[in-house]
């Protein structure tokens, strides 16, 4: 490891730099523009005591894309010698660089739905999501409660019905033939897991829920599950519903409900009545004895004009 990574990881004590060392800032200059671009390497920004007659040089950095970098180039000399020899050249982020973001492994940067046709997701050996299924050996599973007695006499108690005591090949078929015969079955942590995230994407708490007329458990709409998540889950068959063939809570519900209420038509006004057989008077001038205005006087009013 170079000294001038060694220094940027681990904080040392200040030295008084050698003084031949630091005063090879042109030899310094003409490594880092040989390692770097032309242009690339600025001003001369610092020098750091590495060690006994080893000091290391920071140029500023003009690469777009890395503010805050610093070419450090760190030079030596030996014991009595007047010569300064290069030790090295390398790019180094400053104390405000620009960096990337830390690496995060694959398993925690997959998000549901970014894998594609033919991207493969390898489960872990111990993942807590399953366990162990029927395989049709001999032995149980590791976690399975029947031990070697229960199944010994489960046989036994098998030869007083049948005629002859089943082989463990003969019930390995027929759990090949029910689906049984997997090297590994849903835990019930990973039911409750399941079962979380499907409640939290269509569940009784999303607005089209609180807004629907009637809960998926009525609707004729909704296919249940098998198995104990029957009880709370069903899977939608309404192709105008926002969650045609997703797993559903039995306390969702959309607009879509086969049960929903037929909205009413909005009531027709009835058509205008023309009465042609009469008319109806309406005078221009309102009556004398109706009191809204005065009958004004026939005498002409004298205005005082000559």
């Amino acid at each position: 490891m170079s000294a001038a990574t060694t220094r940027s990881r681990t904080p040392r004590t200040p030295r008084t730099p050698d003084r031949l060392c630091a005063e090879a800032v042109d030899l310094a200059r003409e490594a880092a523009e040989e390692a770097a671009a032309p242009g690339i390497v600025g001003e001369h920004v610092g020098v750091v005591a590495e060690g006994d007659r080893v000091v290391t040089h920071f140029f500023e950095c003009k690469e777009f894309g890395y503010r805050g970098w610093r070419w450090a180039v760190t030079v030596a000399r030996a014991s009595r010698a007047k010569d300064v020899t290069l030790d090295e050249t390398v790019l180094l982020p400053g104390s405000d660089a620009l960096l990337a973001p830390e690496w995060v492994p694959w398993s925690e940067r997959l998000r549901p739905g970014d894998m594609g046709p033919g991207d493969l997701l390898p489960t872990e050996q111990d993942d807590l999501r399953l366990e162990p299924g029927y395989t049709g050996e001999d032995a149980p599973p590791p976690n399975s409660p029947v031990s070697e007695e229960m199944a010994d006499h489960l046989d036994a108690e098998d030869a007083e019905i049948v005629s002859r005591t089943p082989s463990r090949g003969a019930i390995a078929s027929v759990a090949e033939e029910l689906g049984m015969r997997r090297a590994r079955v849903l835990s019930r942590y990973g039911l409750h897991v399941a079962a979380d995230r499907w409640d939290e994407a269509f569940g009784a708490k999303t607005p089209m829920a609180q807004a629907a007329p009637a809960s998926c458990e009525s609707c004729a709409f909704l296919v249940p599950l098998a198995g104990s998540l029957k009880q709370a889950f069903g899977v939608c068959a309404n192709e105008f519903s926002p969650a045609d063939g997703r797993v559903v809570s039995l306390a969702y519900g959309c607009g879509g409900h086969s049960e929903a209420a037929v909205m009413p038509k909005p009531p027709r006004p009835a058509p205008p009545v023309h009465d042609s057989m009469a008319t109806d008077e309406f005078p221009l001038r309102p009556a004398k004895d109706s009191g809204s205005v005065s009958e004004p006087d026939g005498t002409p009013e004298d205005l005082g004009h000559s």
